[in-house]
């Protein structure tokens, strides 16, 4: 694994045990890297570019063929009004997100985010850790259009981009299609030189030989960073870092697999297929191929996400109606975060509840207009709650937003209503 380095600062793999000096400056010459300043493959060992003069060489055995992406916006919001605003200083504090007792943080810049001020975070708990930073409500349209104009650069590069929100997104470079320079390593810095002159913010890029790695990858040098995990690495490199790491493993699993004594990566490694899958049904085949550094999920171009979701599971079952729209009101805000990041608003909120004999009720009511106000999606969950909360318990619950479309058409000014009770939707689903 490789990532950003200070100037002159030439980054190698740790030397193996035993291994002779001679053999050592064999691999080192071997080894190649890329000038993230003039984006040219070049000597490894070499202290400064050979094509530019340039120091911010990204070394690495495996630079010249590994070919899957993730990209990322660094403090997408908040990056793009500091580059509109030029009253902002770059050393002040912004954040981006609805003032108010039920606002919430959509991105903090990264100034504010070193008092703690983070996304998702309620509004005022932030401003209690930075009370001194900006705080700019978003603009969803001005954020679409500026995405628009990177994924146009991603499509100079490559045809095969799969979209995660409006600030990050897959990229395979491994296709007869990318552009025809050196190899992806040098399509991707071309890319990031390219986000940054045009379009006046940075991005943080992972490269590795499949999503899961380079998701990891991307976040390892933030902000502005360039990071590589090989295939050769990936085992050693996973094994220390927690189980919370993989995709997929939210913090109910997490939980789980802590409680059994499974907290890092190598405890999985430890385990067989078998073994996982005894523990953790399908999604124990899942866990083994991420747990050795394999993924075989592709890159899939414009897949278009038909909803959005947050739940919980309780440390004890609940059938108190005040308990449930207490945990109902902060998925609501998870949501609208996640509505506002992949630029979308819904028009059919659902309900989830699974039952202390693990029965699942769904309950969906369909809004008068699409939205992306968290207070607007609670208020039909409320009513939907209220309707369940009957004396049964409840082992879990989950509220999500569907009939996804455009956010350009959401809350329109002075929309406080839905569809009235006898004019709306509820369907009723019951599975075992």
């Amino acid at each position: 694994m490789i990532g950003a380095r200070p100037a002159g600062n030439i980054w190698h793999p740790p030397k193996p045990r035993g291994t002779l000096e001679n053999h050592e400056r064999r691999r080192l010459v071997m080894t190649r890297a890329l000038c993230r300043d003039c984006c040219e493959i070049v000597d490894g060992a070499a202290a400064t570019c050979s094509a530019c003069g340039g120091a911010r060489l990204l070394a690495h055995a495996e630079i010249e063929r590994l070919g899957i992406a993730h990209i990322d916006c660094d403090a997408f919001y908040a990056s793009v009004e500091k580059r509109d605003r030029p009253e902002l200083a770059a050393d002040e504090p912004l954040i981006v997100g609805h003032a108010g007792g039920r606002g919430v943080v959509l991105t903090a810049c990264y100034v504010a985010r070193k008092f703690g001020a983070r996304s998702a975070m309620p509004m005022f708990q932030a401003l209690e850790l930075c009370p001194q930073a900006t705080v700019i409500p978003p603009d969803m349209g001005k954020y679409k259009r500026v995405s628009q104009e990177i994924r146009a650069i991603f499509a100079a590069a490559t045809s095969v981009v799969e979209p995660i929100s409006l600030d990050e997104a897959y990229l395979d470079l491994t296709g007869d299609d990318c552009s025809d320079v050196a190899c992806a390593a040098a399509a991707l810095a071309h890319i990031a030189r390219r986000i940054e002159h045009e379009i006046g913010i940075t991005v943080s890029i992972g490269l590795a030989c499949n999503k899961f790695l380079a998701k990891l990858a991307s976040e390892l040098q933030k902000p502005r960073g360039f990071s590589i995990i090989g295939r050769a690495e990936a085992k050693g490199f996973l094994a220390p870092l927690s189980v919370r790491k993989i995709h997929g493993v939210g913090a109910v699993t997490a939980r789980r697999m802590e409680e059994s004594g499974l907290e890092t990566i190598a405890d999985l490694q430890a385990l067989t297929e078998r073994q996982l899958v005894a523990r953790f049904g399908k999604f124990g085949h899942r866990l083994a191929l991420f747990a050795h550094g394999e993924d075989d999920r592709r890159v899939t171009p414009d897949r278009p996400v038909k909803s959005i979701s947050a739940e919980t599971t309780f440390g004890k079952d609940t059938g108190s109606g005040a308990r449930l729209r207490e945990v109902a009101e902060d998925l609501c805000q998870r949501v609208a975060v996640q509505l506002a990041r992949k630029g979308v608003a819904g028009s059919s909120v659902v309900l989830k509840l699974k039952t202390s004999d693990f029965r699942i009720l769904t309950r969906t009511r369909r809004l008068t207009h699409p939205t992306q106000r968290a207070d607007l999606i609670f208020e039909s969950v409320a009513a939907l709650i209220d309707r369940e909360a009957d004396g049964r318990t409840f082992r879990l619950i989950g509220v999500g937003i569907a009939e996804l479309g455009s956010a350009a058409s959401a809350d329109p000014v002075d929309l406080f209503s839905f569809a009235a009770p006898g004019n709306g939707t509820d369907v009723a689903r019951v599975k075992s």
